[in-house]
C-alpha cells in the first residue's frame, strides 16, 4: 500500500484529526521559510545584525524604524494564495472530519481558504493594536504607513506576532494541549519540529494515528504511525473527501 493510501485510510477512520502545520505548508503559497538556504533569515543578513535579534523584541523597542523597514519588505506576503494545502484542510473540517488548524505560521492563508478553527501560535500579520490605546488596524494600515505606523493618538501599532523574546499567548497554548489530548488523528505538515514550545506540543497527543509530513527528517519520525518525506501541499492534494 502506497503512503498516500495509507494516509487515505487514516483520514476516512478518523473523525477528530488536528493538523499542526509550520512554515512549509506555505512555501508552495511562495512565502520563504526561516531557516533554510532561500530562507527569511538569510536575506536578513543584509541588515548586519544575526537574524533571531532583527525579529527580537529587544530591536523592535530599540530600532524601531529599521525594524520596520524589513517587517514590511521580507514578512508581508499580502498577495500569496493559498495553496493545495490549505484547501484541502478547509475541505476536512467542512465535513467534520478536520476540529482545528494549529500553525506556526502568520499569513493567514488557512483563514483564506476557509478554515474556521483556526489557533496561530505566533500571531498574524493582520492583526495590529496601537500599544497605548489598544486600537485594532488591519494590514493595509502598515503597508500604507511611512516609517513606523502610528494610531489616531499617536500611539506605535505592533504587530501582533510574536516576536523573539516574547512569550506564546497562554490562551492560544491552552486551546492547543486541548485539542491535541483529544485528537483520535495529529497531522504533523511543514515543520522541523524543532522549536519550542510550539514543537513541544506533539506531547500531548495520545492517541494512535500521529502523521508526519515534511521534506526532511524529524526528531518524532520514530514515533509516527506514517511518515511522509514529501511537500505537504503535494501530498494532500491527493487526498479525497
Amino acid at each position: 500500500m502506497s503512503k498516500i493510501s495509507q494516509l487515505q485510510e487514516i483520514i476516512n477512520s478518523s473523525d477528530n484529526i488536528v493538523f499542526f502545520g509550520g512554515a512549509g505548508v506555505s512555501t508552495e503559497s511562495g512565502i520563504p521559510d526561516f531557516r533554510s538556504e532561500s530562507g527569511i533569515f538569510k536575506s536578513l543578513k543584509k541588515y548586519g545584525d544575526t537574524p533571531e535579534r532583527l525579529v527580537s523584541h529587544s530591536y523592535y523597542q530599540d530600532h524601531t524604524e529599521e525594524f520596520f523597514e524589513y517587517y514590511k519588505e521580507n514578512l508581508i506576503f499580502k498577495d500569496a494564495e493559498p495553496n493545495p494545502a490549505h484547501i484541502t484542510l478547509a475541505k476536512l473540517e467542512d465535513a467534520g472530519k478536520l476540529k482545528a488548524v494549529i500553525t506556526q505560521n502568520i499569513d493567514g492563508l488557512h483563514q483564506k481558504a476557509g478554515s474556521k478553527e483556526v489557533l496561530e501560535l505566533h500571531g498574524s500579520i493582520h492583526r495590529n493594536y496601537c500599544q497605548i490605546c489598544g486600537k485594532e488596524y488591519g494590514l493595509e494600515h502598515v503597508l500604507e504607513s511611512k516609517g513606523i505606523p502610528k494610531c489616531e493618538c499617536g500611539g506605535i501599532v505592533k504587530p501582533d506576532v510574536v516576536l523573539y523574546e516574547e512569550p506564546l499567548n497562554n490562551a492560544v497554548m491552552s486551546f492547543a494541549i486541548d485539542y491535541i489530548s483529544h485528537a483520535d488523528t495529529l497531522i504533523i505538515g511543514g515543520t522541523s519540529l524543532v522549536v519550542y514550545p510550539a514543537a513541544g506540543l506533539i506531547n500531548y497527543f495520545n492517541s494512535d494515528n500521529l502523521v508526519l509530513i515534511n521534506k526532511s527528517e524529524t526528531p518524532y519520525d520514530n514515533l509516527a504511525t506514517l511518515v511522509i518525506n514529501d511537500a505537504i501541499g503535494e501530498t494532500l492534494s491527493q487526498i479525497k473527501i
